[in-house]
C-alpha cells in the first residue's frame, strides 16, 4: 500500500497545505473527488458523501506510521478537505485513546487557525461545542486554549482574525462553566464588535441542556451590550435572568412565560 510522506507540513495560517496533504493521502488509498462527491476504488460506481469518506477514513489517519503531531496535522487536513464533523470526533477519540493525549500545541493551534480562517467554520464550532465544551474534563482547557488565554491580553484594536475566532467561540460557549468563561465574557463586553456573539453565548448558556450561567452576573453583562432593541429574545432573556433562572431546562415554563409577557 502506498504511503504519504512521513512529514506532513503544518503550513502557514491558511489551511490549503494541510488539505492538499490530505487529498494526496486519500488518493494514495484510491479515494478521489468527483463533481458530485467522492469515489473509491473499493466501491466502484458509488458516489460517496464527504461524511461517508470521513467515517471510512478519518480514523485510519491515527494508525499511520507518522509522528503524533503529523498524524494530527493530517487529520486537520482531512477536516479542511471534507468539512465533516466526524473528523473531529476521530481527533477526540485519538486524544482519549491508548496513544493519547495528542500534542497539545498542535491540537489547539489547529483549532485556533480554523476558527480564524476567512471561511466557514461550522464543523469546527460544532466540534468545540459537543466534543470539548460539553465535557467537564476538557471544557476549561479547551475554552482557555481557543479563546480565554488570548482575551486575557486582548489589544484595544484586535486584528480581524482574532475577532473572527472570538465571535465563533463565544457563540458556542454555552456549555462552558460560568466561572471559566465569565472573565472572557467581561472582556468581550468591552468590544462592541463582539456584542452580538456575546449575546448568543449568553442565550445558549441559558437554553443549552448543558448551559451554565449565574443569573445576576449574566444580567449585568447583558445590560452592557449595545444591541438593537429588536434583537430576537433579548427582552425574554433579560426577564428570566432578572427572575433568577439559571437554565431553561430547570424550569421550562419560565421561558414561555417570559415570551408571553414580552409579546403582550
Amino acid at each position: 500500500m502506498a504511503t504519504v510522506s512521513r512529514t506532513v507540513p503544518p503550513g502557514p495560517r491558511g489551511a490549503e497545505p494541510a488539505a492538499e496533504a490530505a487529498r494526496r493521502w486519500l488518493a494514495d488509498r484510491g479515494v478521489s473527488r468527483v463533481r458530485d462527491g467522492w469515489v473509491s476504488d473499493g466501491e466502484p460506481g458509488a458516489v460517496l458523501t464527504a461524511d461517508q469518506v470521513a467515517h471510512a477514513w478519518a480514523g485510519e489517519v491515527f494508525a499511520e506510521d507518522l509522528e503524533p503531531a503529523d498524524r494530527l496535522r493530517l487529520a486537520f487536513g482531512l477536516l479542511d478537505l471534507l468539512d465533516a464533523h466526524w473528523v473531529t470526533c476521530e481527533i477526540r477519540f485519538a486524544h482519549e485513546g491508548a496513544d493519547g493525549p495528542l500534542p497539545a500545541d498542535v491540537l489547539w493551534d489547529g483549532y485556533r487557525r480554523r476558527l480564524e480562517a476567512d471561511r466557514d467554520a461550522e464543523a469546527v464550532g460544532h466540534s468545540l461545542w459537543v466534543d470539548w465544551f460539553e465535557h467537564p474534563a476538557t471544557s476549561a482547557t479547551a475554552f482557555a486554549e481557543v479563546l480565554g488565554n488570548d482575551l486575557a491580553r486582548l489589544p484595544a484594536e484586535p486584528p480581524p482574525a482574532l475577532l473572527r475566532r472570538a465571535r465563533r467561540v463565544l457563540e458556542c460557549s454555552g456549555p462552558v462553566r460560568w466561572p471559566v468563561k465569565e472573565p472572557a465574557y467581561r472582556t468581550a463586553a468591552r468590544l462592541p464588535a463582539l456584542h452580538p456573539a456575546l449575546f448568543r453565548g449568553l442565550l445558549t448558556s441559558f437554553h443549552d441542556i448543558h448551559g451554565d450561567l449565574e443569573p445576576a452576573a449574566a444580567l449585568a453583562l447583558l445590560d452592557r451590550l449595545d444591541l438593537p432593541a429588536t434583537t430576537r429574545h433579548l427582552p425574554a432573556l433579560r426577564r428570566v435572568l432578572a427572575a433568577g433562572h439559571r437554565n431553561h431546562h430547570h424550569n421550562p415554563g419560565a421561558w414561555e412565560d417570559a415570551l408571553r409577557a414580552c409579546s403582550a
